[in-house]
């Protein structure tokens, strides 16, 4: 997948457990999940926004586009 999402850098960065990222965002373990893994298929802006208030950084920060991929 060209997309990578970098949650786990973000996280560990900000010594956040997923557990407690997702009580703050106000979204499921399993969603949130999801979405580190690179499993999702989309994220609504609104809780690109949340994630990224939360770890106080940009979408950019988050999410990485490799290409060559697929």
């Amino acid at each position: 997948m060209p997309v990578t999402v970098k949650l786990d850098d973000l996280l560990y960065a900000k010594r956040m457990t997923l557990t407690e990222l997702a009580e703050r965002v106000d979204i499921t373990l399993a969603n949130l999940s999801i979405l580190k893994t690179g499993k999702a298929k989309a994220i609504r802006f609104s809780t690109l926004e949340s994630i990224c208030k939360v770890l106080e950084c940009q979408p950019g920060d988050l999410l990485g586009f490799e290409e060559g991929e697929n």
